[in-house]
C-alpha cells in the first residue's frame, strides 16, 4: 500500500462502522482495518470490501480490553475511529489507549457528557502529539460547520434552535436506540431566554414543519450541542434541540415512555431497547424512506435589524442514516492525509467545513437549501 496510513474501525462491521469502512476503503490513501469483538464478521465484511476495492484486514478488538493499547500498536493503527456506542456510560478508555498507542481518536459520540468533557485528555494527547476527536457525527459536527458558514452575515447571534426528523423506514442501529432511551424522561437543561431551563426528554410534543416532507411532531432531546454552542457562540440566549419521529404514534409512544420514567415507575429505558426495537420495528411501513434536519439561526445584522435564516436538509431514498458517518469519515481522511495540524482532545467543531460536507454526500440523494427569514 506505500505510504497509505493504517486506518481502524473499531466496530467496523457496525450500524455506522460499516458505512465509514465503506467509505474509507475506496481512498487510496487509507489502509483499513475493520475491528470489533467478532472476528469472524470482521473477516466476512472485510472480504466484501475487498471485492470492489483494495483489500482490508481484519482484527479481534474488544473496547473495553485492558490491553486495548497493545493491540493497537501491535496493528500499527495511525488513525482509530471509535462508533461502539452508546457513548452515555462510556468512559474515555479507548481514547486513551490511543493516545498510549500514539494514534489519532475519532469517535461519533451523540453522550452530551461524554462529547463536551473530552478537552480532560487535552494535555495528555498533546503530549502524545495526537488530535482526540469526540462528536464527529451530526451534533455537534455538522451543526456548528452550517452556523460557522453563516454566522458572518450576523453581528450578534441570540437563537439557534436545531431538529432532526428521520424516516421511519431507515435502519436503527441497537445502540442509537439505547443513546436515545438513555434520557428519554430524563431532566436536562437548555438555555432559553438567557437562562438555563430544566427540561424532560421526549416531553413536550410540538409540531414543526419541514419544507420538503411536511410537518412532524417533534420532542426535547438531550444533545452535546445545549452544552457546547453556548460557549462557542458569543452572545448566543438559546439553543435547543428536537427530535422528530415521522410515525405519530411512535412520538406518542416515546411520550409515554417519558412520563412512566418522571413518575419513577422505570429508571432507564435504555436497559430495554432490544424487546422495544422489536416492538418499534413492525411501524416502519407506516413511514417512509425520507428524513431531514433544520437548523434556524436568528439574531442581528450590522445595522441592528433582526436576521434569521434557517437551513433545510432533506435525505431521500434511505440515506439518512449516512449523515452522521461523515464527519467521521472526513476528519480520518484529513488525518491520513497529513492535513490537519491541530493536536490535543477537543469536540469535533470547526474540524469539518459545509464544502467538505457537500463533497462527502455528492453521490448520495442527500440536498440542503437556506430560507432567509
Amino acid at each position: 500500500m506505500g505510504d497509505s496510513v493504517r486506518v481502524l474501525v473499531l466496530g467496523g462491521y457496525g450500524h455506522f462502522g460499516g458505512r465509514i469502512c465503506r467509505a474509507l476503503a475506496r481512498d487510496a490513501r487509507t489502509q483499513l482495518i475493520v475491528a470489533g469483538r467478532n472476528l469472524k464478521s470482521a473477516q466476512a465484511f472485510a472480504a466484501q470490501l475487498a471485492t470492489s476495492g483494495p483489500p482490508a484486514e481484519a482484527a479481534a478488538l474488544d473496547h473495553s480490553s485492558s490491553d486495548l493499547a497493545a493491540t493497537l500498536t501491535q496493528l500499527r493503527a495511525a488513525v482509530v475511529v471509535h462508533t461502539g456506542g452508546p457513548y452515555q456510560g462510556q468512559g474515555y478508555q479507548v481514547a486513551r489507549a490511543c493516545i498510549e498507542a500514539g494514534a489519532h481518536y475519532v469517535d461519533l459520540a451523540d453522550g452530551r457528557e461524554f462529547v463536551a468533557g473530552i478537552g480532560a485528555l487535552d494535555a495528555q494527547a498533546r503530549e502524545g502529539d495526537v488530535l482526540v476527536v469526540s462528536g464527529a457525527s451530526t451534533l455537534p459536527a455538522l451543526s456548528s460547520a452550517v452556523i460557522d458558514r453563516y454566522k458572518g452575515g450576523f453581528a450578534r447571534i441570540e437563537s439557534l434552535e436545531t431538529s432532526i426528523a428521520p424516516g421511519q423506514k431507515t435502519p436503527r442501529g441497537l445502540a442509537t436506540l439505547e443513546a436515545v432511551l438513555s434520557y428519554c424522561g430524563a431532566p436536562f437543561e437548555w438555555l432559553r431566554d438567557g437562562r438555563w431551563e430544566t427540561v424532560h426528554g421526549w416531553s413536550g410534543i410540538v409540531a414543526h414543519r419541514y419544507p420538503d416532507f411536511g410537518t412532524r411532531w417533534s420532542a426535547p432531546c438531550d444533545v452535546p450541542d445545549l452544552a457546547l454552542f453556548p460557549l462557542r457562540y458569543a452572545g448566543v440566549r438559546t439553543v435547543t434541540f428536537r427530535a422528530a419521529l415521522e410515525v405519530k404514534p411512535m412520538q406518542l409512544g416515546m411520550a409515554l415512555l417519558a412520563w412512566l420514567r418522571r413518575i419513577g415507575l422505570v429508571n432507564d429505558w435504555a436497559r430495554h431497547a432490544g424487546w422495544l426495537k422489536k416492538l418499534s420495528d413492525p411501524f416502519d411501513f407506516l413511514g417512509s424512506d425520507i428524513g431531514g434536519m433544520h437548523l434556524r439561526i436568528a439574531g442581528s445584522d450590522a445595522s441592528g435589524k433582526p436576521k434569521a435564516l434557517t437551513w433545510n436538509l432533506v435525505a431521500r431514498q434511505g440515506h439518512g442514516p449516512e449523515i452522521p458517518c461523515i464527519a467521521a469519515i472526513v476528519v480520518a481522511r484529513k488525518l491520513a492525509a497529513g492535513v490537519v495540524s491541530e493536536r490535543g482532545a477537543m469536540p469535533c467543531m470547526g474540524l469539518m467545513s459545509l464544502d467538505e460536507f457537500d463533497a462527502a454526500v455528492s453521490h448520495l440523494d442527500i440536498r440542503w437549501s437556506v430560507q432567509d427569514q
